[in-house]
């Protein structure tokens, strides 16, 4: 991946939704550029090894982007803020509208200019392998949106939701292969799930 150097095919350059994978600032760069138009969403996941060596070119991709994916630490590590609520702020001013602190089993924050809102990670009996639970994550979040077409604080809470239930699925085997055989009707009842573990009334 160190030579990666990523040519769209010509019908990916006009995407209404976009999703940078966690890949070098430079090659995020170079994705954005071939696009003809600016995508109605544009979601960037990346991690603390960039933050330390490309740092300068992180933050001239983030002021494209207008949600960002990090977990807790990175959050904190490019903010230079102990607070994730002070992070936020200073990651809102950087470019990102959204912003999406991941916290793996205690659930994920999503953060605008004036709204936060937290859900948590489903109780599992067992997890395999977390690997790619992240990704996995990012990708049911802008899956909903794109599917959607709804781009409102409110939508984007259901986005997170769906988000956690198809990075819960990741979690109990393998790889992808909890993920391969999922129909919408086992999604949705994984995504009640976390409607009732939260739904409660005063």
């Amino acid at each position: 991946m160190a030579t990666f150097d990523p040519v769209l095919p010509e019908s990916y350059r006009q995407a209404e939704y976009l999703m940078l994978g966690n890949l070098t600032p430079q090659v995020q760069m170079r994705v954005l550029r071939q696009l003809k138009r600016r995508p109605k969403l544009v979601m960037l996941d990346t991690m603390n090894f960039w933050m330390d060596t490309a740092l300068g070119d992180l933050k001239k991709v983030l002021k494209k982007v207008d949600v960002l994916t990090i977990n807790d630490e990175e959050a904190r590590q490019l903010s230079g803020e102990h607070s994730l609520v002070k992070a936020a702020k200073t990651i809102h001013k950087m470019g990102p509208k959204y912003l999406v602190i991941k916290k793996g089993e205690h659930g994920a924050l999503l953060f605008n200019a004036k709204s936060v809102f937290f859900a948590p990670a489903l109780p599992l009996t067992d997890v395999v392998d977390p690997t790619g639970a992240g990704d996995t994550f990012a990708g049911g979040f802008a899956g909903w949106l794109a599917k959607t077409g709804d781009l409102s604080f409110g939508n984007m809470k259901r986005a997170v939701i769906y988000g956690s239930a198809m990075a819960s699925f990741c979690v109990e085997k393998f790889s992808i292969e909890r993920l391969k055989g999922l129909t919408p009707a086992m999604i949705q009842k994984r995504v009640q799930r976390f409607a009732d573990l939260v739904h409660f009334q005063i």
